[in-house]
């Protein structure tokens, strides 16, 4: 018999707090869902639903394209 591990379920930051806006200025925010290598994170990584992860993944793209957020980290 397998036994599953209870994990609890990963939610969405932005459904949950809807104060928190996805801006492509905000490093801050930014940076929490990248890796340490510059790399975005998946979805079902962080737990933002599809929608935010979008608006996360265009907000991203746009402030390395400005240079705010690096391509790669070395």
């Amino acid at each position: 018999m397998q036994f599953r591990k209870y994990q609890r379920r990963r939610f969405c930051r932005f459904c949950a707090d809807k104060a928190l806006l996805i801006d492509y200025k905000d490093i801050k925010t930014l940076r929490s869902y990248l890796t340490e290598r510059g790399k975005m994170l998946a979805g079902r990584m962080n737990g933002n639903c599809a929608k935010h992860q979008r608006e996360l993944t265009r907000a991203i793209k746009r402030a390395r394209n400005i240079a705010l957020l690096p391509y790669v980290e070395k």
